[in-house]
């Protein structure tokens, strides 16, 4: 290869600076006789270095546009990172800023949570409340085009920043979903994502629910908020953890959940190459629920730190875990900020739930597997419509408005009426123990 002349450009410069003292060290061992020595962990590829030397001098040199040093170096950056792993990308400004933005609970888009699979851009969740959710997005659904943009040459940052936009303009996603022959088109309007990560309510007399959406930095405390709430009429004889559809979020967040349900015990493990990145979290004595028997939902949707709490809560007996199988993120990305409002999303260690079970592309698997449906009261079955089972129907004096939606509710949403269920039928066991 021939070198450059100097003066022609500075990032030539600056890489033949790092290549040819690499060389003229290295120079040396080429001409003793002897086995090869195997490189060590800081020394440079100097082929691999004289090649992409020379790529970027036949770019500059011949391609059909001018493109200047920077925008070449961050791509290759770009290119460098999203050959890893799905999750370990080169953030710039704009997408450090949205990064910064959803971790804080608000963010301007459709409100979706997006990954690679296989090479395909595939829906995680759609968030709660969102336009995507309203429009009926489901976890594992294929995006194939953004607009009129294919998705299978776009990385997962590009794919996310189409999706995102100003509030009140358009945006058409074309989804394959599992067994469906055909693409279908979604038109979504973007709004600005203002995320409320927790939201709880009463199923029934002494039942308690928990929604949780996403994990952000301010979620632990609102789960203790919720909790004192629902306890301050009377005491919980059973509780329902919703994470489905919980695309993960904050670490930390995650372990103040699990900490809120358990007394002690570990609560995960991460494992990595460098020191920093091997950590462990355990409970703490004073827990806001350690008694509330406790069912945890999960479904395709529930990843990352969502599979951290339902793993830590199944592996130390705190609760039954309900629905299908998670998704099975299993890895841990650290931001690390490179100045100039840059910075790298770098996946540095795998997590582990307390038994040592890595969730990584295997997910959670449920002790109770219960499908997505809706339950249908069919005639010939032996089971009776009543007339609180009719929509619109007048209410009772016995009823009101709120246990009539409620009945809609569990109806509509059978893996969380059979939750209801089980908690009911574990305190029947639990009183006849007695």
């Amino acid at each position: 290869m021939s070198l450059r002349p100097a003066g022609q450009s500075p990032v030539w410069r600056r890489l033949v600076t790092i290549w040819l003292p690499v060389c003229l060290l290295l120079a040396p061992l080429t001409t003793v006789a002897a086995p090869e020595a195997q490189p060590e962990d800081n020394d440079l590829p100097v082929a691999e270095i004289q090649a992409f030397a020379e790529v970027f001098e036949r770019i500059k040199r011949a391609y059909v546009e001018d493109v200047d040093d920077a925008t070449l170096l961050r791509n290759a950056m770009r290119g460098m990172l999203s050959e890893l792993d799905p999750h370990s990308t080169y953030l710039d400004e704009e997408a450090y800023d949205n990064l910064r933005e959803s971790t804080q609970g608000e963010f301007g888009g459709v409100g979706i949570e997006v990954g690679k699979r296989d090479g395909q851009l595939t829906v995680i969740t759609p968030i709660d409340d969102t336009p995507a959710s309203a429009a009926g997005l489901q976890a594992q659904d294929s995006i194939l085009r953004i607009d009129d943009t294919p998705t299978e040459s776009l990385s997962l940052q590009e794919a996310v920043e189409l999706m995102r936009g100003e509030p009140g303009t358009q945006i058409r996603l074309t989804i394959l979903r599992a067994g469906e022959d055909a693409p279908r088109t979604i038109t979504l309007e973007r709004e600005i994502i203002r995320t409320q990560s927790v939201k709880h309510d009463i199923l029934s007399p002494g039942y308690g629910y928990l929604r949780i959406s996403q994990f952000q930095t301010r979620t632990g405390d609102q789960v203790l908020n919720a909790l004192n709430e629902l306890t301050d009429e009377q005491p919980l004889q059973g509780l329902v953890l919703d994470l489905r559809n919980n695309p993960g979020g904050v670490l930390q967040a995650a372990v103040d959940v699990a900490d809120a349900f358990l007394e002690d015990g570990r609560i995960v493990y991460t494992e990595g190459r460098l020191p920093d990145s091997e950590l462990s979290f355990s409970a703490s004595s004073k827990t806001a629920a350690p008694d509330v028997p406790l069912v945890i939902l999960i479904n395709g949707g529930s990843a990352s730190a969502a599979e951290i709490v339902a793993g830590a809560l199944q592996d130390q007996r705190r609760g039954v875990v309900m629905g299908t199988q998670s998704f099975g993120k299993g890895s841990v990305q650290q931001i690390m900020p490179l100045g100039d409002d840059e910075a790298l999303k770098l996946t540095t260690a795998r997590y582990y739930t307390p038994n040592g079970r890595s969730i990584q592309a295997q997910g959670i698997e449920p002790d109770v597997r219960v499908v997505r449906g809706r339950l249908e009261v069919a005639q010939d079955n032996g089971l009776q419509v009543r007339e609180a089972d009719l929509e619109g129907h007048l209410t009772g004096n016995g009823e009101d408005d709120d246990a009539s939606q409620l009945n809609t509710r569990l109806r509509d949403d059978y893996q969380l009426g059979e939750a209801l269920n089980l908690l009911k039928a574990l305190n029947v066991l639990e009183k006849r123990k007695r």
